[in-house]
């Protein structure tokens, strides 16, 4: 078992540097397209000669020009860090994307400030949904002024897009206003959901697909969601929904939105939204309990609403689609764990399965936010929760109060020589060791969620 724990150690391993030297490729090429476009000045007539050599569609060789000239000239910190292996070209257009609409100065702004952000960083925050999480947060600190601006124009470029596939299938993609495409996933899934509760064989993916086909052709799906199916929560502080002020206000499993247009969500007939009480000392919303084991629907909204998305470090699942876990397990003679948002929290249904395997440790405190997941192989990374709204200064912060709704994340390896230096330790089981299981009944499992 120790052999086989070291080779798959060491494969781990393999991969990480396999990633990093991707990554300088990665860099080199962008940097090398910026030159050659500042070169030759045609950009159409570049990505046509280009297209034969890189063996890639010439849009997609506009595209790595686009890239690389935005990354030389707007984001060189960005680039440093590709050059030493931190990100591949996926997560730098991640970022890219988020820093498009901003002028050459406040790119560069931008770009300064992320750098400092990650300077000390734990290993999962440069991957690419984080790091535009953490681009968005800047973006809105550099140029508020231009957020909804950038918003209402985003908005007026909704689109809806036929691509043809393989196999006679073919994928139908709509771009739409964030609130809207949430209240429309979460319409079809709890319509997926009510078709699976009653017997159905078909697994929920091809549920939701079905449904979504039904109801865009006029036909009947054969069942009807409760109107809390469709519902957006949109967390707003009172000073913003009276215009006083313009910050703070986030949409459940999207993140930050211009007070404008929550405002404008809020006020929609046609919305279906929440609103969110919170205590504006903590930034949490109140705390319920009972004896039972199957929790309440108000203990479930508000254990959705205080943690947003499923608790790993690296799942961004929003909570309303995830099952609700007693992270003390329940026992009928009292002996376990409440029923309460301080014993519950959501986890997607595959972190969900993840938690009752004997070869993953993953512990969760619901009332400071923190969860500690160890890997098969020793590596071990904790996320801590942030309030959904920032607390107001000089009161009592439980958790951490930078306002984003990621989860701060740290990894724990021993740093590499080619990559800048962390404030990292290790911290690692022996190869083939079963990860010590903390007194919280991990091998419990919980069927408080939809079955598939």
């Amino acid at each position: 078992m120790d052999d086989m724990g070291d080779g798959v150690e060491a494969k781990v391993e393999r991969l990480r540097d396999l990633r990093v030297r991707r990554a300088r490729l990665d860099a080199e090429e962008l940097a090398l397209l910026a030159d050659i476009a500042a070169d030759v000045g045609d950009d159409r007539g570049v990505a046509e000669e280009l297209t034969p050599v890189l063996r890639v569609s010439t849009r997609e060789v506009e595209r790595r020009i686009d890239d690389g000239r935005s990354v030389a000239g707007r984001m060189p910190r960005l680039l440093a860090a590709m050059r030493v292996g931190e990100v591949e070209t996926y997560g730098a257009r991640r970022v890219l994307a988020v820093v498009d609409p901003l002028e050459d100065d406040a790119a560069r702004t931008v770009d300064a400030l992320l750098a400092e952000r990650l300077a000390d960083a734990p290993a999962t925050a440069w991957q690419p949904g984080n790091l535009a999480q953490r681009t968005r947060r800047l973006v809105e600190k550099v140029d508020p002024g231009g957020q909804t601006a950038r918003a209402r124009r985003a908005r007026a470029e909704r689109k809806l897009e036929l691509t043809p596939g393989e196999h006679a299938m073919s994928s139908l993609e709509a771009q739409l206003p964030a609130e809207v495409a949430a209240a429309c996933y979460s319409r079809v899934d709890g319509m997926a959901r009510s078709l699976r509760h009653r017997g159905d064989q078909r697994t929920l993916d091809q549920l939701r697909a079905d449904v979504t086909a039904d109801l865009l052709l006029g036909r009947d799906p054969g069942v009807t969601p409760s109107e809390a199916a469709a519902t957006v929560y949109l967390h707003m502080p009172a000073d913003a929904a009276l215009s006083i002020s313009d910050d703070g206000c986030e949409l459940d499993g999207y993140g930050p939105v211009p007070a404008a247009i929550a405002r404008e969500i809020m006020t929609n007939p046609r919305s279906i939204w929440r609103a969110v009480l919170c205590d504006p000392g903590t930034g949490e919303p109140l705390d319920l309990g009972r004896t039972r084991r199957r929790p309440s629907a108000t203990i479930r909204e508000l254990v959705r609403v205080r943690d947003r998305e499923c608790i790993m470090p690296w799942c961004h699942r929003p909570a309303r689609h995830c099952d609700h876990d007693h992270e003390q397990a329940w026992t009928a003679d009292g002996g376990g764990g409440s029923t309460s948002v301080a014993n519950g929290g959501p986890r997607c249904r595959r972190h969900h399965q993840l938690k009752d395997d004997p070869r993953w440790n993953t512990h969760y405190d619901p009332v400071h936010g923190t969860t500690r997941v160890t890997t098969p192989h020793g590596t071990t990374y904790t996320a801590h929760r942030h309030p959904v709204l920032t607390p107001k200064s000089g009161r009592h912060r439980p958790t951490p109060t930078r306002p984003t709704p990621a989860r701060d994340t740290q990894a724990r390896h021993a740093p590499r020589r080619d990559a800048p230096t962390r404030d990292t330790q290790t911290h690692r089981q022996p190869a083939g060791a079963e990860p010590t299981r903390d007194a919280t009944g991990k091998g419990h499992r919980n069927d408080d969620g939809p079955p598939f």
